[in-house]
């Protein structure tokens, strides 16, 4: 992990669900203490209406998000990389820690369907931020 702050990069194929809602909930969560990025191997055109309504749910706004393309430089500038179905194509560098989350796919699904998978991402979000904020203050000699 980097001196200043730890940096985690969320992955899913079309980086309009699931990742943006986890590196919401990151960066809501972190409060500037953690450098978040979101990214799909296959970028959608538009975040999904129905993930950003279950976020704004909880007091998240997402609104403002566009699917990003996964780049190698994305990679490579995070510690943490937390896969999301996105299978081979996330590129691995030695040095970097990797999760792969496997949560349903909010794809085509309202916000009933999402909330499940939203509370989800919550739950790992906070079990993660623990983890990697004890882990950068441990490097940092605390």
């Amino acid at each position: 992990m980097s001196e200043t702050k730890p940096s985690v990069l969320f992955v899913c194929v079309h980086n309009a669900g699931r990742s943006q809602m986890a590196a919401a909930y990151l960066t809501h969560l972190a409060g500037g203490t953690v450098e978040v990025r979101s990214a799909g191997s296959a970028p959608a055109d538009a975040v999904n209406p129905a993930a950003v309504q279950a976020m704004a749910e909880v007091g998240i706004d997402m609104s403002a998000e566009t699917p990003k393309v996964l780049t190698v430089e994305a990679v490579q500038a995070s510690d943490v990389v937390i896969t999301m179905g996105c299978g081979d194509t996330c590129p691995v560098f030695p040095g970097k820690r990797y999760l792969d989350w496997k949560l349903d796919d909010p794809a085509g699904q309202g916000v009933d369907a999402i909330r499940p998978i939203r509370d989800d991402i919550e739950r790992r979000i906070r079990r993660l931020f623990t983890e990697i904020t004890s882990a950068h203050a441990e490097r940092r000699g605390r």
